[in-house]
């Protein structure tokens, strides 16, 4: 029976190179674009960003950091499945806290905040700690949904980041077209 060796996790390397390079850069970006907006605007402004850019620099880091330990020089593969496994449940929790901040908020998610903030997150986190589950146990092709998860990790940061820039863009078009003041379109989550 064909157990994962580590000789295996060296042929996915490139890949994880370029995802988390990717991942890098895009986090990156989404500092910038943010600083960009808060100069621009009011604490208003910081607030929507509590509410919905934390969660998209996440999955950006996320997937950053499942590509630097899927590089990393592991001696045993169980400890890489521990360690993802662990990664898996802290992506569970924080996606708990972030649920509940959501709840608890004046702006009502909707169809489409549910869907890219608050249920594919958590089920990408589920996907992971069971891909973590095959890696400890030594599947072969346990590499493959660990690749795909950090690829929706990846899609997931930009949706979300795009959401975020355009809202915020719209939102500020409208203030300087009306300087009026304008009740906020999404209230704040407070992390």
């Amino acid at each position: 029976m064909d157990h994962l060796t580590t000789a295996a996790l060296a042929t996915w390397q490139n890949f994880y190179v370029i995802a988390g390079s990717s991942a890098g850069a895009l986090t990156g970006l989404q500092f910038v674009v943010i600083t960009l907006v808060t100069q621009a605007r009011t604490t208003d402004d910081m607030r929507n960003i509590h509410a919905f850019g934390t969660p998209t620099v996440i999955h950006f880091c996320t997937a950053l950091l499942l590509s630097a330990l899927m590089t990393a020089p592991w001696q045993s593969v169980p400890l890489l499945g521990a360690v993802l496994a662990a990664c898996g449940l802290a992506g569970v929790a924080y996606c708990i806290r972030v649920f509940w901040h959501a709840r608890h908020a004046r702006y009502k998610p909707d169809l489409a905040d549910w869907i890219w903030y608050l249920i594919l997150p958590p089920l990408a986190h589920l996907a992971l700690l069971a891909s973590a589950l095959l890696v400890y146990s030594g599947a072969p092709w346990s590499l493959v949904p660990i690749a795909a998860d950090v690829f929706v990790f990846l899609l997931l940061g930009v949706h979300n980041s795009w959401d975020t820039v355009t809202f915020l863009a719209i939102q500020h078009a409208a203030r300087a077209a009306d300087p009026t003041p304008q009740p906020a379109l999404r209230e704040p989550v407070q992390h």
